[in-house]
Order: C-alpha cells, then sequence, then structure tokens
C-alpha cells in the first residue's frame, strides 16, 4: 500500500479516531514494531502469546503516521492518529480489501491445493513477470493474516498477482477470496493434507472449490485434468474451466524426460503452438504445476515464448525438492512440508534421479492426517521400500506414526527409528558414501531441515546481521 488519508482508514478499518495527528501515510503497513518506518501504519495484531497494543505507543513515537489499536496502552506521540477497532485482525482485512480495490485493473490469480501450492505460484509469477510487472505471494503467507498483508505489500501500478490461499477448516477460503478477488484460479490437486479438520476428501474437495466459486463468468479456472475430481471443479464454477495435463488437454507434456539440471518436456497449448521447456526442477509433479502455470500464462495473454522462458527461469521458495551437489552427495531438501500426495512425489522424484549410486530418505511426520494418520505414514514405508531405496531413516520416535512408517519400510529395506536430528545424522554417516542421494521430508511442524543442516552445515542459510 503506497498512501492512504486518515478517513479512508477510517472508513476501510472501521475504525473511529481516538487522538488525531498531522502525519501523512507515505510507507505503507507493517504489524511489527521493530519495522515501523517514518509514515508507515502500525497495525497491532494480538495472538495468545503477544499483544500489539503494548507496542502501539513505541510505534508513534518511532514516527508512524497512524496505528491502528483494539486498546488504549501508554503514551502516543502528537503527531500520529490513533485508531480505535473492536478487532484489529477484522481492520486488517477490511484494510487490505479497500487497497484490493485501488489496485485495479489488476489480473489477479488466485491459488489454492492440497499440495504444490508454493511451486506452482512461484513458477505462474515467473512466466507472467515475462510480460506484467507482477507480483507473489511472499514466502508462505497464504493465510488469513499472510493473504492481506500480501495485498498490502502490493504497489500501485503492478499489473498481476499471483496470490496463494491455504486453508485446514472449513469455511477459511471464502474470506480470503472475497480479499483478493480473483479473475483466474488455480487448484493445483484435491488430496488428503487436513482430513484431521475437514473429515474427507469431498470435504477438502468442496472446501477449495470455494476458488472456483469466486471467479467471474469471464474467468478461467485451471486444474490437473487427472484429478480424481477434475469433473467435480469445472461444474463448480461459472468461469472457463482449463484441464491440464490431461491427453486430450488445451495444456499438456509431450515427451518428458529428466535431465541433469531437471526435466525437459514438449509444451504442447492449443492455438500456441509448441515450444521445448527446460524445468530447472525434477518430478513429474512439478510438470504439472508448470502446466498449471503456462495456463494462467495462456490465459492472461502471454506469447509462447513468454510462457516458456518463464518456465525455464522458474527459482522455487527455499525447501522445494531443492537439489545440491554437496561434497559429492546430491542432496535433496523438500523439508518445507509435507503430506501423503507430496512425500509421495518426492521419494518417486529422487527414485528417478539418473547418477546417485544409492538413494536414502530421511522422513518425518505428516500432520493433520486425523485417524488415518497410521496408515498414510505406513503407506509411506512401503513406498520408499518399493521404489529401492538403500535405507530409510525416520526421525520422531516418540510418534505413532513415525513408528508405523519405520516398520513398513524394515519388512524390506533398513530402516532406523531415531529421536533426534543429532541421532539421524549420525545414523546417516554410518551408511552414505560419495555419489548418494539422500532425501528429506517432513511436515513444517518436523523440523527435517535441522537434520539435513547437522550432516550437511554448509546448506544453512546464513543469519542476517540486520
Amino acid at each position: 500500500m503506497d498512501s492512504i488519508s486518515i478517513t479512508d482508514l477510517l472508513a476501510a478499518t472501521g475504525g473511529t479516531a481516538a487522538r488525531t495527528g498531522d502525519r501523512a501515510v507515505t510507507a505503507g503497513l507493517t504489524t511489527d514494531s521493530r519495522a515501523v518506518a517514518p509514515g508507515c501504519i502500525f497495525l497491532a495484531l494480538s495472538g495468545e502469546r503477544f499483544d500489539g497494543n503494548c507496542f502501539a505507543a513505541a510505534a508513534s513515537q518511532a514516527e508512524a503516521a497512524a496505528v491502528v489499536v483494539s486498546r488504549l496502552e501508554g503514551e502516543y506521540a502528537p503527531g500520529c492518529t490513533v485508531v480505535l477497532v473492536q478487532d484489529t485482525l477484522a481492520a486488517l482485512q477490511g484494510l487490505a480489501k479497500w487497497w484490493r480495490a485501488q489496485l485495479e485493473p489488476i489480473h489477479v490469480v488466485g491459488l489454492t491445493g492440497s499440495s504444490g501450492k508454493t511451486s506452482t505460484k512461484d513458477m505462474t509469477l515467473s512466466v507472467l513477470a515475462q510480460h506484467y510487472k507482477a507480483v507473489a505471494t511472499r514466502g508462505n503467507l497464504n493465510n488469513h493474516i499472510g493473504v492481506p498483508l500480501s495485498i498490502l505489500s502490493t504497489r500501485q501500478g503492478t499489473q498481476a498477482a499471483v496470490w496463494e490461499m491455504g486453508m485446514n477448516h472449513s469455511g477459511e477460503l471464502a474470506p480470503l477470496c472475497g480479499m483478493t478477488r480473483p479473475q483466474v484460479g488455480i487448484i493445483t490437486t484435491i488430496g488428503s493434507a487436513h482430513l484431521e479438520f475437514l473429515g474427507s476428501r469431498d470435504n477438502i474437495a468442496a472446501e477449495k472449490c470455494t476458488v472456483a466459486r469466486a471467479l467471474p463468468a469471464d474467468g478461467f479456472m485451471i486444474f490437473p485434468a487427472q484429478d480424481d475430481y477434475a469433473n467435480y471443479i469445472a461444474a463448480q464454477t461459472d468461469a472457463t474451466p482449463v484441464p491440464v495435463g490431461g491427453y486430450h488437454s488445451p495444456v499438456r507434456a509431450l515427451n518428458a524426460r529428466s535431465t541433469a539440471a531437471g526435466t525437459a518436456y514438449t509444451l504442447h497449448i492449443d492455438d500456441l503452438g509448441e515450444v521445448e521447456i527446460n524445468l530447472p526442477v525434477p518430478g513429474a509433479h512439478m510438470v504439472s504445476n508448470s502446466l498449471l502455470a503456462a495456463a494462467a500464462g495462456w490465459k492472461l495473454g502471454c506469447s509462447l515464448q513468454e510462457i516458456a522462458a518463464g518456465l525455464s527461469a522458474s527459482s522455487l521458495t527455499r525447501g522445494r525438492l531443492a537439489c545440491t551437489e554437496v561434497d559429492g552427495f546430491t542432496v535433496v531438501d523438500d523439508t518445507y512440508n509435507a503430506n501423503p500426495e507430496s512425500m509421495k512425489a518426492a521419494l518417486e522424484t529422487v527414485a528417478a534421479l539418473k547418477g546417485p549410486k544409492n538413494r536414502f530418505a530421511v522422513l518425518g511426520k505428516m500432520g493433520e492426517l486425523g485417524e488415518g494418520g497410521i496408515a498414510a505414514h505406513a503407506d509411506m514405508g512401503w513406498c520408499a521400500a518399493s521404489l529401492g531405496y538403500a535405507a530409510v531413516v525416520v526421525v520422531g520416535a516418540e510418534c505413532a506414526e513415525t513408528t508405523a512408517l519405520c516398520q513398513a519400510a524394515a519388512e524390506t529395506i533398513p530402516a532406523m527409528l531415531v529421536e533426534t536430528p543429532a541421532e539421524a545424522a549420525a545414523a546417516l554417516r554410518a551408511l552414505i558414501r560419495p555419489g548418494d542421494a539422500i532425501l528429506f521430508k517432513g511436515s513444517r511442524s518436523a523440523g527435517m531441515e535441522r537434520t539435513m543442516y547437522e550432516l550437511f552445515p554448509s546448506l544453512k542459510p546464513a543469519v542476517s546481521s540486520k
């Protein structure tokens, strides 16, 4: 957000002016009191462990133009406007709705799915950036706080935006769609993530299709043709359905093959023709994600050459199937998150890599699977065994799910169950040799990157000095 008048700020947030100052809003919005800049708005979010209201007075002293609070606390600088609201989260979302309207005209892609969201978002941004001044959700800021912050970080004059929307409970996508107002929708997959809270894949599909139902009649709903719920997705929208990846789909991949750098294939797009793609990441599921991005580019006016250039230049967010050569080992970092679909895809991708002598998997718990969690983890153990992994190291011995994963794998291949990242690293050191490939994969809560950094310290990101 570039600027806003105090009158519009009050209207957008539904607040009242507890105190009026003379500072103009010129530097956007922050919810972090450490990031306050002169002329910004500080919005005081509160949670279980923090209360932003306690920092609002300090933000005003740091030359914030306005603070948005739900409770008056401390002494505010005379030049700062204090906006009092009932709920600062609702105020943030209201402000995002207001700013979204100021961004017109803008092409918006609204993206959701059980897995592959962030990778598809990264590829879609890379494609659209060949033709437009484009932005996308930063990192994984895809929830009820992250989405409005992504909208508010978008500058006027932006021509296209790719906004990722996540959920784990019913009803969470509707307000996000209300804020983003997409004209193009992408559903990457309808999988089993969030079964714990939604109960069934049918319920997951119904919630994910909130995006499909939110699209205008002149919009486009993009989804994988092979998904079990493809027909359901198409039936849920007034927009034009665009299935990709099927034998007769308007967007499809031909002659896919692994390369040293990732995956190559011929991209076919009806009305545009065919072009060779060199995708800088491996895996059949990444090809599928790239087709979703290509379809978005096609429907938003990108040329075949722009789409090809964007896909070839794609750079994925850290922790998404990143292959790195370290000390003679192929290290595959897919640590950001995991569900049964994404873990199976990662296991298959590493199994198909050309070059490594042996393949090892370091796996952690997959979250939010509910009653089916133990069976789902056991399936992953059998999957690793069937793909010919040399061994599996499972981290989290206190967990019934990881125990099931280890036991299933151990029926065919060596499998070790350990409690800590250090123990996992020690177990691997005794097994691996230069020329081998090691996959690290688990849900965010499992923190599988800790095991990877224990074994390969050079991969640990440098700590900023700021």
